[in-house]
């Protein structure tokens, strides 16, 4: 199968005209886009910012909530003298210290 060569003739005064209309026209709406992308963006991080102190207080609540849970957790088997008590109790213990020191790490990384 033989292939067509394209061929493409110079432009005329008037296509050039329509051509440079046609950018200019995507310029101006592109930039307009950037500003309303950057308030956008600027009003984002706003609301984050603003949501973060309720996340990190929330964390610090399923922290404790889940502390509750491990010391019942860990008593019931020391009552019932199951030898991997000390493990359960580590396990439970170090997730809610993970969730403390993560809460306070990300407040502290980021500044908020």
């Amino acid at each position: 199968m033989k292939m067509k060569r394209l061929t493409f003739k110079n432009p005329s005064k008037k296509q050039w005209l329509m051509i440079g209309m046609a950018i200019a026209c995507t310029l101006g709406e592109l930039t307009t886009l950037a500003q309303d992308a950057n308030a956008g963006i600027n009003e984002a991080n706003q609301k984050v910012r603003s949501y973060f102190a309720a996340g990190t207080n929330l964390m610090y609540a399923v922290g404790a909530i889940l502390g509750l849970i491990g010391a019942v957790k860990v008593y019931q088997k020391w009552n019932a003298g199951d030898p991997d008590t000390s493990k359960v109790a580590a396990a439970w213990f170090g997730s809610c210290v993970f969730l403390v020191v993560v809460a306070t790490v990300i407040k502290s990384f980021f500044g908020v």
